[in-house]
């Protein structure tokens, strides 16, 4: 059973990130938007059982729990942790697993799947750690021609700031290695 080791806020005051002392996943994040997303997610579906969560996102070592506004942060962290405690470690997985449930993109192309390879490594290298750090990650959804489709994850997901500066900055840094590139998030 994970153990709590640190609660953080976020930039996004609807969201608290819980650092655990044990996985709840190896690399496959888990994100949520709603109860239904979460239905065949134990640990997700409780979560969503509390009044006022309003997304869920976890990987590894920590979840990111974001809220509707209307909970005071302190009541509302302390129901989040009975289910948290109790949720089972992660059980361990193939290197090979975790890999292809990170690059997974259907029907694309030899050509492509390098190019989005080296994208992923870019952002993996100096996107994802600044965006965890935060409570949220970020998931490459599609390549199509020169556009990047990515969705936001955890506190990322519904923070102002995801939306404009953030995407210009990634977008900026995948223009480095792919200069025609346009970066949208869905």
């Amino acid at each position: 059973m994970p153990k709590i080791a640190d609660i953080e806020d976020t930039p996004n005051p609807n969201a608290v990130k819980f650092t655990l002392h044990e996985p709840l996943t190896w690399g496959i994040s888990h994100s949520y938007e709603n109860a239904i997303q979460a239905q065949d997610d134990a640990l997700a579906s409780t979560l969503f059982d509390i009044e006022h969560v309003s997304n869920v996102f976890y990987v590894d070592r920590w979840l990111t729990v974001t809220q509707d506004g209307g909970a005071d942060w302190p009541e509302l962290v302390r129901l989040i942790a009975v289910p948290l405690r109790a949720a089972p470690a992660a059980a361990a997985q193939s290197a090979a697993s975790v890999f292809a449930a990170r690059t997974a993109i259907a029907d694309l192309d030899v050509e492509d799947q390098e190019r989005l390879e080296h994208i992923n490594v870019l952002l993996d290298a100096q996107i994802r750690p600044y965006l965890k750090s935060d409570g949220g990650d970020l998931h490459v959804v599609g390549l199509a021609g020169n556009q990047l489709s990515v969705h936001y994850q955890g506190a990322c997901g519904t923070c102002p700031s995801s939306i404009s500066g953030t995407l210009k900055g990634i977008e900026n840094l995948v223009r480095t290695i792919e200069p025609d590139i346009e970066v949208v998030a869905v």
